[in-house]
């Protein structure tokens, strides 16, 4: 029986450029290297066990047309200097035996560091509370983020981000996504 939970993740971006939005969307997902994926979007958790790996490794375990579970975060915007970002998130557990979690960022009005950031705190946020940590939300996420590695639960956080400014005439897609990898 083919085993529904995936042995490895990568993390990949990319920004696309078109003056049709399915094209432009295209083009962010070539830049980011899946572009001849059949891209199924899931919900946020890191499986047990499963291994963050580089792009380029990755890369090496797709082949055209597959089907490919992933988080996605995905903006866009035909607006002349709109600012536009998509980000993943990751928060690892220490125990390998629990989930982590990933979260996804996409919107208008934000830069690479504050989706970045965000995208992070939403991880760590989301790991934290089923740990029974309870860190008060309206700190910032730097402050944030050492009391939960503080904590001794939570071994690791981390973003990909990618972010751009639309251009005249151009629709501009931003992507970043958690590919997930099954053995």
């Amino acid at each position: 029986m083919l085993s529904h939970v995936p042995t490895r993740v990568f993390l990949t971006k990319g920004v696309g450029r078109h003056k049709y939005q399915l094209k432009s969307f295209e083009e962010s997902l070539r830049k980011a290297g899946v572009a001849n994926q059949n891209l199924v979007q899931v919900s946020s958790i890191l499986p047990p066990k499963c291994k963050l790996v580089s792009v380029k490794e990755g890369l090496k375990y797709l082949r055209p047309g597959s089907i490919r579970f992933c988080v996605m975060a995905r903006s866009d915007t035909n607006e002349h200097g709109r600012l536009i970002a998509s980000s993943i998130g990751v928060a690892l557990p220490k125990d390998k035996n629990n989930w982590g979690y990933l979260s996804e960022v996409h919107g208008h009005g934000k830069n690479e560091q504050q989706a970045g950031d965000l995208a992070e705190d939403l991880a760590a946020s989301m790991l934290g509370t089923t740990l029974g940590l309870e860190v008060d939300p309206d700190k910032a996420w730097r402050e944030k983020e050492q009391v939960y590695k503080q904590s001794g639960m939570i071994i690791r956080t981390s973003n990909i981000t990618q972010a751009a400014r639309g251009q005249e005439g151009l629709w501009t897609t931003t992507v970043a996504i958690a590919v997930f990898i099954f053995e």
